[in-house]
């Protein structure tokens, strides 16, 4: 049976950053994910996770100026320095609270930089962040965005970061597969999972359109969900979805 996760990010908005940890664990959640914890304490983080008998999962590295509207420098040639920081301030916090894995979004593709050139920065800073990461035993994951919420993104299919993901070879990279964002680009949602499941450490699901909770939109989430059973997958699915209304009214959905 799937085991979830509740998206901090995403789910309790209504309430301040610190306050939705309570409010995931009395929604019936055991884990928890967000995007970034950098803005807080490890102490007042460990607090909550202690407080409501939570599991962290995962949280990414650092991804450039959020609010002004990058996602991710990973790419970026002229920021590899303040990447490679970022890889040390992200295991600096991995480790403190106990995360396994952390996530890398590679970012838009810089504009007036040669395709190669973008290509072999995101190579070695992906290699570089995978050896850091190896050494403080932790994997690294990288993900695909689909490029109509994010135009410009660099990294948008399953099979593009395979092929990154094989031209880094290291032992500890693996594939976030994100369903609603596979769905928008590319579908082929049972085939590409039963394919690279071993490639794939996290799943996260939203459905299409809207981006709203599973169940209220194309997506068939009960048979993904018993075709992930039947192929074995033991890892955590992240809720990354938008609630239509509140996070607890619609989580009817995992109850089938």
């Amino acid at each position: 049976m799937p085991r979830f996760a509740a998206n901090l990010t995403m789910l309790f908005q209504e309430v301040p950053f610190l306050e939705r940890f309570e409010r995931a664990a009395r929604a019936g959640f055991k884990a928890v994910e967000f995007l970034f914890p950098y803005t807080y304490e490890v102490r007042d983080i460990k607090e909550r996770l202690a407080q409501h008998d939570l599991q962290l999962i995962l949280h990414n590295l650092p991804a450039g100026n959020w609010e002004a509207g990058e996602r991710g420098i990973a790419c970026h040639p002229d920021r590899v320095d303040e990447f490679r920081a970022g890889v040390a301030k992200a295991i600096a916090y991995a480790t403190a609270l106990e995360v396994a894995q952390v996530n890398c979004l590679v970012g838009k593709t810089p504009e007036g930089v040669s395709a190669n050139l973008v290509h072999a920065t995101l190579v070695n800073n992906l290699t570089f962040a995978a050896n850091a990461l190896q050494k403080a035993g932790l994997r690294l994951l990288v993900e695909p965005v689909n490029t109509y919420d994010i135009p410009g993104f660099y990294l948008s299919r399953t099979q593009q970061a395979i092929a990154l993901l094989d031209e880094v070879d290291a032992d500890n990279v693996f594939l976030q597969y994100d369903i609603y964002h596979a769905q928008r680009m590319e579908g082929e949602l049972a085939a590409t999972l039963q394919q690279y499941l071993p490639r794939i450490a996290h799943i996260q699901v939203a459905d299409n359109p809207g981006r709203n909770e599973p169940g209220s939109g194309e997506i068939n989430y009960p048979f993904l969900f018993s075709h992930l059973d039947r192929l074995g997958y033991s890892g955590w699915i992240g809720c990354e979805y938008k609630p239509a209304t509140t996070t607890e009214a619609g989580l009817g959905w995992i109850n089938p």
